[in-house]
């Protein structure tokens, strides 16, 4: 059942993505891990799938951020402070930044790297693809050990979100690339597609680790990139996204393939996903 969340902070990102800052009312929900999600009820309109846009090691408020595509949505986006909303969650897989740690023998089976910790991470995100990635970044910022590298890609200027994060993240010493698809009259940035922005990038393929999460169609090219440039498959992790309802594979809504998302996904490593990211959601 939802828990009831009030609305403490709400921060436009652009014209129609809205990041809410939400505390519990009673007993809170239990903790999430980066690229989890939850459930987000607007009572008496309905429930959407939201990933979590806030690190887990930060306490405080819990960030959702969300585009307004849809009546959930909408009514999600409306909220002012005060609003109170369900949250049921968290759900489904992570981004498993746990294998970066200094001596995870679990991370290095998984990666196939002798010392994780020291692994080069490259973070490409599409869009409002961003948020899900959001949490991670923060706390990959932090990281003692390795380089971090993000590259992310929007339609235009006024679609990138999280611009003060970004600069946030370049002065902590990650190496931050934007671009945009169209550029606006004062955009003085790279202009292309998000893939671009990995070819010349200066990460060590053969100790890289990427995230990726976006439209299905550039996680498959950034994804074809990486490989191309020597990034193992299986230490390429996606988000995917389908119809999620009710959040514990029971209703089948978010079946891709041999997957029920809300319980197998949204991260997946890509060697396991890129056939299925050839499916188009039903």
């Amino acid at each position: 059942m939802p828990s009831p969340y009030r609305v403490v902070g709400r921060r436009a990102e652009t014209a129609d993505v809205v990041t809410l800052a939400l505390e519990p009312l009673a007993e809170p929900r239990p903790p999430f891990r980066h690229g989890q999600f939850h459930m987000l009820t607007a009572f008496g309109v309905g429930e959407v799938a939201i990933s979590v846009s806030s690190p887990p090691t930060d306490g405080g408020p819990i960030e959702h951020t969300v585009r307004d595509v849809g009546p959930v949505t909408h009514a999600l986006c409306s909220s002012e402070s005060g609003t109170v909303l369900g949250v049921r969650g968290p759900f489904g897989t992570d981004w498993g930044l746990e294998d970066l740690h200094e001596g995870s023998d679990v991370g290095a089976l998984r990666l196939g790297l002798e010392h994780p910790a020291e692994a080069d991470v490259v973070v490409v995100a599409g869009g409002i693809g961003l948020a899900p990635l959001r949490g991670a970044l923060c706390d990959l910022a932090r990281r003692p050990g390795g380089r971090l590298f993000v590259a992310v890609g929007a339609r235009s200027p006024d679609q990138v979100i999280y611009g003060p994060d970004l600069e946030a993240w370049a002065r902590a010493g990650a190496s931050v690339d934007v671009t945009v698809d169209v550029p606006s009259a004062d955009w003085d940035g790279p202009v292309g597609l998000v893939t671009m922005l990995l070819t010349g990038a200066t990460f060590d393929a053969g100790r890289t680790v990427a995230l990726v999460c976006g439209p299905e169609v550039m996680m498959r090219f950034a994804a074809g990139t990486l490989i191309d440039r020597g990034v193992d498959p299986r230490r390429i992790r996606v988000s995917l996204e389908r119809n999620m309802q009710c959040g514990v594979a029971q209703c089948g809504h978010c079946q891709l393939g041999p997957l029920l998302l809300c319980r197998d996904g949204p991260v997946v490593p890509y060697a396991a996903a890129s056939q299925l990211l050839q499916e188009r959601e039903r």
